[in-house]
C-alpha cells in the first residue's frame, strides 16, 4: 500500500521570491508596453513632421514652378522627386496638377492617374497631413499646396509608409526587451541571492511555521516559570519574561525591551556578571530579597549577537543550606560531646574502681555544674527558644575550633516578645552567619572569643557580635557585605555569602547594618530589626544600648553604604 506524501509547503523565502520575479516580470512589461505604444505615437509625428518638411521644400522650390510651365513636366520632374525621395528618406513624393492628377510617382507606370488620397483642403492653399492607404499601401502623408502669384499651379505629397514606421518601432522594442531581459535577469540574481540569504535566517520554514514557532515561543515562555533574559550585542533587554521579572524585581507593566541592562536597577556584583564576555555557571547573586542562580551563555553565530540568561530562585533552597549546615554544626558537636562525655565517664568509673568515690562524685560534679552553669547562662540571658538553641549550638561548634563563644551579660531577650512577622529562619540566617563568620576571624587569634548581645530597645531587636579577630578596614566597610567579598582563602563551597544573605534578611525587615572597630581590636557587627509590633523596652543595663565602638546610643547607628 503506497502513502501518498503532501507536497511541504513553499518556505517563505521561496515565496517572497516567486512574487517578486513576478513583480519585476510585470513591471518590465508593462514599461515596454507603455514605451511601445509611447514612442510608436512618437514615430507617427515624427514621421507627419518629415513629410511635411519634405512636401514644402519641394514645393517652394524656384525649379519645380519652372518644370510646371513647360509642355512635359514630368520629364524634369520625375528624376527629380525620385533624386528627392533618395536623399531625405521618404517611401514616395508625388508631385501632381492641381486636379490630382500625377507627374511623378516611384512606380512610373502611375504617372498620369489620378491620386489617391485627400487634396481638397490643399486646393485651398492648407497644408495637411494624413494616414491613407495608396498604391503603395498605407502611408503617413502631407499634401501642400504649390502657388504662385496667389494661384494654386500645382500640388506635392510626401509620405512614408506605415510598414517602415512599424520596422523603426520594432528595432527601439527589440533593443527595450533586450534591455529590460537583462535588468529582469539581474534582478532574478539580486532577489535569489537575498532570498538565500533569508533561507538561511529562517532555515528554509515557510510563514505558518514561523508563526506557529513564534505562538509556541510565547507560550513557553510564560509558562517556564524560571527567569529567562536576553541582552543584544549591546547589551540592551532583548527579551525578559515572566519569571525574569518577578526574579529580578522588575514590574510586569514596565517596558524594558530594548532599554540598557543597567537600567535595571540590579545589583553591582549581578550586572557584571551579566555584562561579562564569558560564560557564568551556577553562579549565586543576590537581587532584591532574592538568591538567584545565575547561568550565561552567549549567542554567537560568527559574531557575537548577545547573551542568553537564565535565572533560578534558591531563597528558600539556601535558607534550608543554612539551617542544615547550623544542624550538622550541631551533630558535630554533639558527637564530640558524647565523646568527652564517655572520657568523663570512663575516669569516674576508674576513680570508683580505685577506691577513691569522693573524688568521682567532685568530678562528676563539677563536670555537671559547668554544663549546667552555660545552660543557665544562655537560656537566662535569651529566653527566645530559638535564638537559645543557636547560641547553644553555636558556643559547641565554636569550642570545637578553639574559640570561646560568650553571651554578654548585657543580653535580655524574653520569649514572646519578636512579632510574628520576624521568622525563626530569619533570625537563624542573621545571627547564625554573623557568628560564623566571628568565628572565622576569632580562630587563631591569641585571645580567640566571639562575644554576641541581643537584646530589645526602642521597638528594635539589637543583635551585636564583636570578635578578637584581625579587624575590617574601614575601606571594606560596604563592601564585605557583598557577595563574594572575603579576607579569608576560599573553601570549598566558596566564601563571601553569608555577610550577603545576613545583609539581605536585614533589609527585608527594612533594618540596618553595620560594622565598626571592636573594643578588644577585632570587628564588631550589629543588625538592627524594627519591632513592628510594639513592645516594652527591654534596656541593657544601664538603660542604654551599646554602639559598637563603645559608646552608649540611643537609637539606631547609622548603616556605612545606607540599607542592605
Amino acid at each position: 500500500m503506497r502513502l501518498s506524501v503532501l507536497p511541504r509547503p513553499r518556505s517563505l523565502a521561496g515565496q517572497l521570491f516567486a512574487m517578486q520575479a513576478v513583480l519585476l516580470a510585470l513591471v518590465v512589461a508593462g514599461y515596454a508596453l507603455f514605451t511601445f505604444v509611447s514612442d510608436r505615437g512618437q514615430a507617427e509625428g515624427a514621421a507627419r513632421r518629415q513629410a511635411t518638411a519634405v512636401a514644402r521644400s519641394i514645393a517652394d522650390s524656384p525649379s519645380v514652378r519652372s518644370a510646371i510651365h513647360t509642355p512635359d513636366p514630368s520629364a524634369d520632374l520625375q528624376p527629380y522627386a525620385l533624386k528627392v525621395q533618395k536623399d531625405t528618406g521618404v517611401d514616395f513624393v508625388t508631385i501632381m496638377t492641381p486636379g490630382g492628377i500625377r507627374w511623378t510617382h516611384p512606380k512610373p507606370g502611375e504617372i498620369g492617374r489620378h491620386f489617391i488620397g485627400t487634396i481638397a483642403p490643399a486646393q485651398h492653399g492648407e497644408t495637411f497631413t494624413e494616414t491613407y492607404t495608396g498604391t503603395l499601401g498605407p502611408s503617413v502623408r502631407a499634401v501642400t499646396p504649390i502657388a504662385e502669384n496667389g494661384h494654386v499651379i500645382g500640388l506635392v505629397s510626401a509620405g512614408i509608409k506605415v510598414e517602415a514606421i512599424s520596422n523603426r518601432i520594432q528595432e527601439e522594442v527589440t533593443a527595450l526587451f533586450g534591455v529590460a531581459g537583462g535588468i529582469l535577469v539581474l534582478g532574478a540574481i539580486a532577489t535569489y541571492v537575498i532570498n538565500a540569504r533569508l533561507r538561511r535566517h529562517t532555515h528554509n520554514m515557510n510563514a505558518d511555521e514561523l508563526s506557529r514557532m513564534h505562538d509556541y515561543h510565547q507560550a513557553a515562555l510564560h509558562a517556564v516559570r524560571e527567569g529567562l533574559l536576553m541582552l543584544d550585542a549591546q547589551y540592551r533587554v532583548a527579551l525578559i519574561n515572566d519569571g525574569g521579572r518577578e526574579l529580578l524585581g522588575v514590574a510586569q507593566d514596565a517596558d524594558v525591551v530594548g532599554g540598557s541592562l543597567t537600567g535595571l536597577g540590579l545589583p553591582a556584583p549581578l550586572t557584571g556578571a551579566l555584562l561579562a564576555s564569558e560564560p557564568r555557571v551556577d553562579e549565586v547573586h543576590l537581587a532584591a530579597d532574592r538568591v538567584l542562580v545565575v547561568n550565561t551563555s552567549p549567542v554567537s553565530g560568527g559574531e557575537r549577537r548577545g547573551t542568553v540568561v537564565t535565572l533560578r530562585d534558591v531563597t528558600e533552597l539556601q535558607s534550608l543550606m543554612g539551617e542544615l549546615d547550623s544542624e550538622r554544626g550541631f551533630t558535630l558537636a554533639l558527637r564530640s560531646q558524647a565523646h568527652e562525655a564517655a572520657n568523663r565517664l570512663h575516669t569516674v568509673v576508674s576513680l570508683i574502681e580505685l577506691g577513691r568515690a569522693e573524688e568521682a562524685v567532685d568530678f562528676a560534679t563539677a563536670e555537671l555544674e559547668l554544663a549546667q552553669a552555660l545552660t543557665d547562662q544562655v537560656v537566662a540571658a535569651v529566653g527566645e527558644p530559638v535564638l537559645a538553641a543557636l547560641l547553644l549550638g553555636k558556643t559547641a561548634q565554636a569550642n570545637e575550633r578553639g574559640v570561646e563563644l560568650v553571651v554578654s551579660p548585657d543580653s535580655r531577650l524574653d520569649d514572646g516578645l519578636l512579632p510574628p512577622d520576624l521568622t525563626a529562619r530569619d533570625l537563624v540566617t542573621i545571627l547564625g552567619n554573623l557568628i560564623d563568620n566571628a568565628v572565622d576571624a576569632a580562630q587563631g587569634s591569641v585571645r580567640a572569643r566571639v562575644t554576641v548581645t541581643a537584646y530589645t530597645e526602642a521597638a528594635e531587636l539589637v543583635l551585636r557580635v564583636s570578635d578578637t579577630g584581625t579587624g575590617v578596614d574601614p575601606a571594606h566597610a560596604d563592601l564585605v557585605f557583598q557577595r563574594g567579598f572575603s579576607t579569608k582563602p576560599a573553601g570549598p563551597g566558596g566564601r563571601g555569602l553569608g555577610l550577603a544573605l545576613v545583609r539581605q534578611a536585614v533589609g527585608r525587615h527594612e533594618g540596618t547594618l553595620t560594622v565598626a572597630e571592636a573594643e578588644e581590636g577585632g570587628a564588631v557587627f550589629e543588625a538592627r530589626l524594627p519591632l513592628h509590633t510594639m513592645v516594652g523596652p527591654t534596656q541593657a543595663p544601664g538603660g542604654r544600648g551599646m554602639s559598637q565602638d563603645g559608646h552608649t546610643v540611643a537609637g539606631p547607628a547609622p548603616v556605612p553604604g545606607g540599607h542592605a
